[in-house]
């Protein structure tokens, strides 16, 4: 078997990196190196935490156009775009660097005579990490932010097809002055992964990916007795109600579906419209998708780049074949996008009615530039619908009636809900799912949490 890592350019399918992948010694060297860190990194201030982390981000900010070029030929992002997502990441670092000071203080009990109690969150000790391909600094910096600010020394291995963004952060921080062995990227195998999974040192593994890669980290860490986060995609839906701005609508639930080239984990997947509006919406939504430039996506006019690989394309090209045949209606003609060829990563974007929970479009995770929408006549068999899914990361609904949006919200399995949004993650709120969709969370206080571990102080005063 090769140890070279080669990642191949959506763009042209060029060999774009090639990295050697880690030796055995070399894998032993950084957890020992991450261990002994540790150990003197828990011992440091919040502000000096604090510093080192702000400092990478402004690292980062300073690369923003390098970084954005990157991400382009790595995955396939417009360029139009890259920066968007390095804005983002500051946005949500600097956010979790400053919670950190409400998320990790001690936690004060009621008084009691003759005793002080209090709870205090202790580091865990070496996190693991391994982030995803398609929003490859947003993601990581989930978990990277707040596992070292609570003091924890980190392992990133990135995807294979991202692992410039590995590289990037490791050279930030050390830039940015964080002692050595805090921050750490790897490039790893599958097999090398799920050992690594397994080595006593590691105290919590944060993986953002497949239903598969999840299944894989449970096995590996079934027996050790340590925490695993996973955030493992979705099959969003969003319902547009009869009172809801349909124009509006319209506009965000094709940026949610189409954005990235639909390769979001929380994108809208499946739309559910009142059959009082539902024309008038598909007109809308197609009308704003034929206006999509597909093209090379280092061309500042592409509003819509490659899939990340070719196989990825032709699954979906599969999905849509197997609905139309099955019979559904395409509203967008694929002769106006001509890159879209069978065995290509240049896939048109597509948009569906006629459709039903009997096809894969509408029922697995598509993970690409196509909708499903479908009638319904009330919000009882939109929510019903909704909630027919193995997925539930977030769900929208569209309308002018907040208090009926958050009624039917209370009743729709996932970890977020919107309401006249999509497709975003608050930094301020937790960010997780259900069923499928994973278990555990990132973000805000609460994603803190998991990446310490509780410290009951029970002190029994002497008698003077």
């Amino acid at each position: 078997m090769s140890n070279i890592q080669t990642t191949r350019s959506p763009i042209d399918n060029s060999i774009y990196v090639e990295r050697e992948l880690a030796s055995q010694t070399q894998i032993k060297q950084a957890l020992k190196l991450a261990n002994s860190a540790q150990a003197q990194w828990r011992t440091s201030s919040l502000q000096q935490r604090a510093a080192c982390c702000h400092a990478m981000v402004d690292i980062l900010l300073s690369k923003a156009d390098e970084i954005a070029e990157q991400l382009c030929w790595m995955m396939g992002r417009p360029i139009r775009y890259g920066k968007g997502e390095v804005n983002g990441m500051a946005d949500r670092a600097r956010f979790m660097i400053t919670e950190a000071t409400n998320a990790l203080k001690d936690i004060e009990l009621a008084d009691k005579p003759g005793f002080i109690r209090y709870i205090k969150r202790e580091p865990l000790g070496v996190v693991f990490i391994i982030a995803p391909w398609n929003y490859p600094y947003l993601t990581a910096i989930n978990s990277i932010i707040p596992a070292i600010m609570s003091g924890n020394s980190v392992l990133l291995k990135h995807s294979a097809q991202t692992p410039l963004c590995g590289e990037q952060f490791a050279l930030a921080f050390a830039k940015a002055g964080l002692p050595a062995g805090i921050f750490q990227h790897l490039y790893l195998s599958h097999a090398d992964t799920e050992k690594l999974i397994k080595q006593p040192v590691i105290n919590y593994v944060a993986f953002t990916g497949s239903v598969a890669g999840g299944e894989m980290l449970e096995r590996a860490a079934s027996g050790r007795f340590i925490g695993v986060g996973l955030e493992l995609g979705g099959k969003d839906a969003a319902y547009v109600r009869a009172d809801a701005n349909i124009a509006e609508a319209a506009v965000v639930c094709a940026d949610g579906g189409f954005f990235n080239s639909g390769q979001s984990c929380c994108g809208i997947e499946r739309i559910y419209v009142h059959s009082d509006i539902y024309e008038k919406f598909v007109s809308q939504v197609v009308a704003l998708v034929n206006d999509y430039k597909l093209g090379r996506p280092d061309e500042v006019e592409t509003t819509l780049g490659p899939l990340v690989k070719a196989e990825n394309a032709d699954f979906v090209r599969q999905q849509i074949t197997q609905a139309i045949a099955a019979g559904a209606k395409a509203h967008i003609d694929r002769r106006d996008f001509p890159l879209d060829k069978p065995g290509s990563a240049y896939l048109a974007p597509q948009v569906l009615t006629k459709v039903d929970h009997s096809m894969s479009v509408m029922f697995d995770e598509s993970f690409g530039p196509v909708v499903g929408i479908m009638k319904v006549s009330n919000d009882e068999e939109a929510v019903s619908l909704m909630n027919d899914s193995d997925f539930g990361l977030t769900a929208a609904v569209f309308t002018r009636n907040i208090k009926q949006g958050i009624t039917l919200g209370e009743q729709l399995a996932v970890g977020t809900f919107f309401i006249n949004r999509c497709d975003y993650l608050d930094p301020a709120l937790p960010w997780g799912g259900v069923k499928n969709s994973g278990s555990g969370c990132t973000l805000s206080s609460l994603g803190y949490a998991a990446l310490t571990r509780a410290k009951s102080f029970h002190i029994k005063l002497s008698k003077t």
